[in-house]
């Protein structure tokens, strides 16, 4: 089982199949699934939410740690906002991989970034856990920018991963020494850009 996560504004919990509605608003969306390595069609309905949602379930029971899928929910509201992963990345299964995905009407606001660190952190406190990787399709200038703000850094561009061409962000140990202030998040600077 997963643990669950916290931060200032947000609980990383382990998902479960009544999330199906909250995961929906969130996975339905082709602006969403469009960025998704590997690729991921947009869910159609309830009844494919809540399928995914039992994989997905079962997933975390197996998986080992520091691995997992969360649902990102707003402290306040106890509403789900989003989903986090950490995976391996094919081929190898060595590289560990954050993700990402949040509801459209969330993004802006920092919660990717401040739920990124948060994981990336637990996952380097992990014996062997060197380094975290996140990959984003070229073209996808939120989710660049999202790893910059989690503290990764761009270590260049590669068809290694799903046979995609992405780019690689990654970070280390030592660059997430300090928590990030809410500014870091981009909490402010990016809600314009919407």
């Amino acid at each position: 089982m997963i643990p669950t996560l916290t931060t200032r504004r947000l609980r990383l919990r382990s998902w479960t199949v009544a999330d199906a509605e909250a995961a929906l608003a969130v996975y339905s969306r082709e602006e969403v699934a469009r960025w998704l390595s590997p690729a991921m069609d947009a869910v159609r309905d309830r009844h494919e939410m809540r399928l995914v949602l039992q994989h997905w379930v079962a997933e975390n029971h197996r998986s080992a740690p520091p691995t997992g899928r969360w649902a990102i929910e707003l402290t306040e509201e106890s509403r789900v906002i989003g989903g986090m992963t950490l995976l391996y990345l094919p081929p190898g299964g060595t590289d560990l991989e954050i993700g990402w995905q949040l509801a459209p009407d969330f993004w802006g606001y920092g919660y990717a970034a401040e739920a990124g660190h948060e994981v990336a952190h637990r996952a380097l406190e992990y014996p062997g856990v060197d380094e975290v990787f996140a990959v984003v399709r070229p073209t996808n200038t939120r989710g660049a920018a999202t790893a910059e703000r989690i503290g990764m850094e761009w270590v260049g561009e590669t068809d290694k991963y799903y046979d995609l061409q992405l780019q690689v962000y990654r970070v280390r140990a030592a660059d997430l020494d300090q928590p990030l202030a809410d500014q870091q998040y981009g909490a402010d600077q990016h809600r314009s850009s919407r």
